[in-house]
């Protein structure tokens, strides 16, 4: 990044102003990216989480496997999910609030015994399948927001703190010099002229 400056007193008090705008924010950039960094951590073991719970629902029905064959899946269908936005470290996620089932009607007497049993293993599975799906979303919007702000952090810390710290630094001496320039060619006039006066 190259910055542009003049050495003067004013270029140095808006670099100095800029600096402070990026030093004040850059704790709150940190604090927001370790808590973006745990939401992100705690989302994938939630959603890791979902799948262990999918697939241990899943080995339940391997002993009835075969009875699956008769059952109707057009039976159970999502009627409506309902989602509502949460704010985590200011960014918006979705998060699920209620799943809806609708179930079509079937004759009791000519259905087998179990497709009550079955019906409810589906929803309980399509349910978790919907909820790891969710964390899953929110992993990704999460981290992609982390990513973005990872990289402020970069900016700030490693690049244009550094730089405008520079900056200023270079104006100081410059103005420095400029000073002592100007009382040592005062100090020679004043010299000069009480050895014209003397002569």
């Amino acid at each position: 990044m190259n910055l542009k400056f003049q050495y003067n007193k004013i270029a140095q008090l808006q670099l100095e102003k800029q600096l402070k705008i990026r030093q004040q924010a850059l704790p709150t950039l940190k604090n927001k990216e370790s808590a973006l960094r745990m939401e992100v951590k705690r989302a994938r073991d939630s959603a890791m989480e979902l799948d262990a719970k999918i697939l241990s629902r899943i080995d339940e029905l391997e002993p009835i496997m075969k009875l699956w064959a008769e059952f109707d899946p057009s039976l159970i269908t999502i009627k409506n999910v309902e989602i509502y936005a949460r704010k985590i470290a200011g960014v918006a996620v979705p998060i699920l609030n209620n799943i809806e089932f609708h179930i079509s009607e079937y004759d009791l007497f000519s259905t087998p015994s179990w497709y009550l049993d079955g019906i409810d293993m589906i929803k309980k599975i399509a349910a978790l399948s919907i909820e790891r799906e969710f964390f899953w979303r929110k992993m990704l919007i999460l981290e992609q927001v982390r990513k973005k702000t990872t990289q402020k952090v970069n900016l700030y810390e490693k690049v244009q703190i550094p730089i405008y710290e520079d900056a200023i630094r270079k104006i100081k001496r410059f103005l420095e010099d400029e000073e002592n320039l100007s009382k040592a060619s005062q100090k020679i006039l004043k010299t000069r002229i009480s050895q014209e006066a003397a002569v």
